[in-house]
């Protein structure tokens, strides 16, 4: 929030629906570095400049002052102050200081000509247009800059608390993978006074930017993570630019828990209504990998809040963002595809931190068909409502949680096949695969979960086939599942053979609308058929609270002791009442020895529902 601290400095309270906030305003010293003040501009230059001002702009102005992010200011000083000392005992650090240096600079020199009598109109953008009317970028960065946790409903908080815990045990679970070591061993080349951490790995620390990245492929690296409607996978993206940041800035500077809450819904707000533009952005992708688009401008979004920029900075931000965003579907089932929420998180706050140093771009990038609207068919934005008015869309829309490491399409086909095996066989006992004479799915027309004989991890969890072939021979999807071994089982490789697909024609390829059919036939002429349109886990079905804490505690422990994942989840579960960040970050850094790991993942099944 920008703000210019005057007066004696204390503590403001307010009420916020229902519970009690507490506004802690900076540390007396940062008063004393940094100066608020500039004098009072001159009435004629009031004048000419105020059809380029901001209501708040001109606020500032007649009270003489120009008010500049705290958060900001403070991050600069003390990253100058590192940089000029030396900064951490160790090997010179390369590349992120040089950076930092003139990202200091350079908000010291704006902050000197807007505290100019003289400086021009152009250094403050104006935010509305000349012909006074409000752009959809505008609104976007009204709307990024003004929400406060007084926005934040109940509803809201519990379900972004479900999906940070889900978030962190799909990112814990994720370091295992072999994408998410080559993308740590890469980032390992990049270093800054600056650093977070990896989580799980308490050896290795990164720049901000690049612990998010490396944090964001580990969550996507299974396919294991929230998912949303429309399509996209929105916590990714967000959750571990705000760790990073949280960790990284300065230590007298508290973030609480409901600061987190907040950046975090900003983030996922702005993805859901960017999607909300299209009605190409309701069904399963083709083209493009929605997170890599709205995902970015949702980290653009998150980090600008978290670090208080002003509207005119958040405006910049998602201009920058949009030249980062976008990744082809064509490299879905492969190991690049968890980059593309690695990439959505870094490029995200590097964009942030961009405007900051005052890179611009199109101011009206949201309301253009060449802008934001190349990415979608049918691009028709609508300004956002004002604040008074917001509501968010995660109140009205939750989230699907997985019950195992796969795209969402298949646990239809997971739901429906448990329900078929069970005509077949008794409780876990072996499928007699030499009875199967065929296997139809009745499935919407999604060509990347198309896959008739996966060949790898990445490829099995983009395979309708390999998972309703799965589910019939085991009983159940698990995280093993998908090791190779488990691929080329000759059971399984006999049962791909024997699959067909059907595409009905009222199964449209929408995870707010599709179905599942699967239909099994036997050599005595015998035919089973189950269809499921709501699996355990979606948004019509959400997972109870103890459901979702036993996959976080399988995640989780697959790194860290019994002790640190349970104050974990007793702290995600009440972050609202979270003096500071810090606890948590602690947390989030280092694995147990082996004998305290509390559980086995390979636990982690799904049930078997019977939804005829």
């Amino acid at each position: 929030m920008d703000r210019a601290w005057d007066g004696p400095l204390r503590k403001t309270s307010f009420l916020r629906r229902g519970r009690h906030c507490t506004l802690s305003p900076p540390n007396p010293a940062w008063k004393e570095d940094v100066n608020f003040s500039a004098p009072p501009a001159r009435a004629a230059e009031k004048c000419a400049a105020a059809s380029a001002r901001s209501p708040q702009e001109l606020a500032a102005l007649n009270t003489g002052t120009v008010p500049l992010p705290c958060s900001v200011v403070l991050l600069l000083k003390v990253l100058n102050s590192r940089q000029q000392s030396g900064g951490r005992k160790g090997p010179p650090q390369s590349g992120g200081g040089q950076i930092l240096l003139t990202l200091t600079s350079s908000l010291e020199k704006a902050r000197e000509t807007k505290n100019s009598p003289h400086s021009p109109a152009v250094e403050m953008s104006p935010i509305v247009n000349f012909l006074g009317e409000e752009s959809v970028t505008e609104s976007f960065a009204r709307v990024i800059h003004g929400l406060t946790v007084g926005h934040l409903t109940d509803n809201v908080i519990q379900r972004s608390k479900r999906m940070i815990l889900d978030t962190l045990g799909v990112g814990f679970l994720g370091t295992s993978t072999e994408v998410f070591h080559k993308a740590s061993e890469y980032s390992k080349i990049y270093s800054s006074n600056m650093s977070s951490s990896v989580w799980g790995r308490p050896d290795l620390r990164l720049p901000p930017s690049y612990a998010a990245f490396v944090n964001g492929v580990a969550i996507h690296s299974m396919d294991f993570d929230d998912t949303w409607h429309p399509a996209t996978h929105p916590s990714g993206a967000v959750l571990p630019v705000l760790m990073a940041l949280a960790e990284a800035l300065p230590s007298s500077r508290t973030f609480s828990g409901l600061d987190l809450l907040l950046a975090f819904n900003v983030g996922i707000e702005v993805q859901g209504q960017l999607l909300h533009f299209s009605k190409e952005a309701s069904d399963i992708p083709k083209r493009f990998h929605p997170p890599s688009v709205v995902g970015t401008l949702g980290s653009a979004a998150a980090t600008s809040k978290f670090l208080g920029l002003s509207m005119t900075k958040c405006q910049e931000a998602l201009a920058i963002a949009v030249s980062h965003a976008g990744a082809p579907m064509a490299n879905a089932a492969t190991q690049t595809k968890p980059l593309h929420i690695g990439n959505a998180a870094r490029h995200g706050m590097e964009s942030a931190f961009l405007a900051m140093l005052g890179l611009q771009g199109n101011k009206q990038v949201l309301d253009m068909q060449t802008g934001f609207g190349a990415f979608y068919a049918n691009y028709s934005p609508q300004v956002l409502p004002n604040l008074d008015s917001h509501m968010w869309l995660l109140d009205q829309q939750d989230v699907a949680f997985k019950r195992f490491p796969a795209h969402l399409a298949t646990h239809w086909v997971a739901d429906a096949a448990a329900s078929v095996r069970k005509h077949l066989v008794t409780d876990r006992a072996l499928l007699p695969t030499d009875r199967v004479e065929r296997i139809v799915l009745r499935i919407p027309d999604v060509q990347y979960v198309n896959r008739p004989f996966p060949d790898s991890e990445h490829e099995a969890r983009h395979s309708f086939q390999y998972v309703a072939c799965t589910t019939l021979l085991d009983g159940g999807v698990t995280v093993p599942s998908f090791h190779k071994c488990q691929i080329d089982r000759p059971q399984v490789r006999e049962l791909l053979g024997k699959v067909e697909l059907e595409h009905p024609r009222d199964n449209l390829p929408s995870f707010n609308t599709l179905y599942c059919e699967v239909s099994v036939t036997l050599s005595d002429g015998a035919t089973f058929t189950e269809c499921s349109d709501t699996f355990y886990g979606h948004w019509r079905k959400p997972l109870s609270q103890e459901d979702l804490r036993e996959k976080f505690r399988a995640n989780a422990s697959s790194m860290l002791s019994y002790n640190t994942v349970e104050r974990l989840l007793k702290i995600v579960e009440n972050l609202e009442d979270l003096e500071d960040c810090s606890v948590l970050t602690t947390l989030l850094k280092g694995p147990s020895p082996p004998e305290m790991v509390s559980k086995s993942i390979q636990h982690l099944t799904i049930p078997s529902y019977n939804l005829s």
